[in-house]
């Protein structure tokens, strides 16, 4: 069992690394229970082997499975993907998994934030809320355990001091209701090292039925660099997105970083796709983005190749992931470099 640090991650000089910088690997959960994704559950599974096999050509996967799942992992992810054995209760491990800290010295830890399966959504999910510390024991990494209910997708970092999040999710009373806007604003700086919160106002606006997530960040943004962003802006006026993105757009062309710059917005057209396009994921050298066999997946990634010109950027099937509420970015979690992979 490794030590539990007394003191906050900022406290003890500790923040987030930023999604672009290296990884050791990446960490993914397998697709756990059968009532979750109905008749989709095998293509669940089809698909998260297709994004771990995806993400196995840039960086180790380490994927976390219930106990007797490793065969089924092996089969179907190949031999890019480590599985390890944790009871787990579902597969969302951007959500329910561990941030990564690191300090000056290259010291890394483990951030565990509470995990009430999005506001109490789903039960049970007593694993889920004890996935962060078992990876940070598994790893040998110390675990700063958070006094409050965050999930990962609510989130991006920069590594430089910035966090954005929206107002939608993070202030929604089924996830914190003791809270006050400026107590879950410290326990940002305090949790994740930052100094800087930008608050956008809106995630998607469907994205409150039984398998939503309340308007997590990472459904309509995604941080490409120090004070660049992209976001999703629907041209069409008959969006229900087109509103809400706009006023997402102003609050990033107003506001500061945590070293007062201001932000260079990359703008995508999600047109009518039934995937998120911003949902994806930064591999060491790759970009993973869903895809869902629409006519507008040509364009997103075209689009994506111009923002990441450094970056293979790949498509991976999305349809299923989105139907159980996220994407690629939604099921990984990265592993910055040093920390020693099982």
């Amino acid at each position: 069992m490794s030590e539990r640090p007394p003191l906050s991650p900022a406290a003890a000089g500790f923040s987030m690394p930023a999604e672009w910088e290296p990884h050791a690997g990446c960490l993914m959960a397998w697709p756990t229970r059968r009532e979750l994704w109905g008749r989709h559950f095998e293509g669940a599974k089809a698909d998260y082997a297709a994004t771990a096999r995806a993400v196995g050509e840039f960086e180790p996967v380490v994927m976390v499975c219930l106990p007797g799942a490793t065969r089924e992992v092996r089969r179907l992810c190949g031999s890019a993907v480590t599985p390890v054995e944790i009871p787990i209760d579902d597969s969302w491990i951007r959500d329910s998994g561990p941030a990564f800290v690191r300090n000056a010295d290259g010291d890394l830890a483990v951030t565990s934030f509470r995990f009430n399966a999005w506001g109490g959504r789903w039960h049970p999910h007593d694993a889920d809320d004890r996935l962060a510390g078992a990876l940070g024991d598994r790893f040998g990494l110390p675990v700063f355990q958070a006094p409050f209910v965050l999930e990962g997708g609510a989130f991006l970092v920069d590594g430089q001091g910035t966090v954005i999040t929206t107002e939608q999710c993070l202030l929604n009373p089924n996830r914190n209701p003791s809270l006050t806007r400026e107590q879950i604003e410290q326990g940002l700086r305090d949790y994740l090292g930052a100094t800087t919160v930008i608050w956008l106002p809106f995630g998607h606006s469907h994205d409150t039925g039984p398998a939503g997530t309340d308007g997590h960040v990472d459904g309509v943004a995604q941080y490409v660099a120090p004070a660049r962003v992209v976001l999703e802006v629907p041209s069409d006026r008959a969006s229900s997105e087109f509103e809400r993105a706009r006023a997402n757009l102003a609050v990033l062309e107003s506001a500061r970083d945590a070293r007062g710059r201001s932000f260079e917005v990359l703008t995508i057209d999600p047109g009518d796709a039934t995937v998120s396009y911003a949902n994806h994921y930064l591999a060491d050298g790759g970009v993973i983005v869903p895809v869902g066999g629409d006519e507008t997946d040509a364009r997103a990634l075209d689009t994506l190749a111009r923002i990441y010109p450094d970056r293979a950027v790949v498509g991976v099937p999305g349809t299923v992931i989105a139907f159980g509420g996220g994407g690629p970015h939604c099921i990984t979690q990265q592993i910055p470099s040093g920390v020693r992979l099982p």
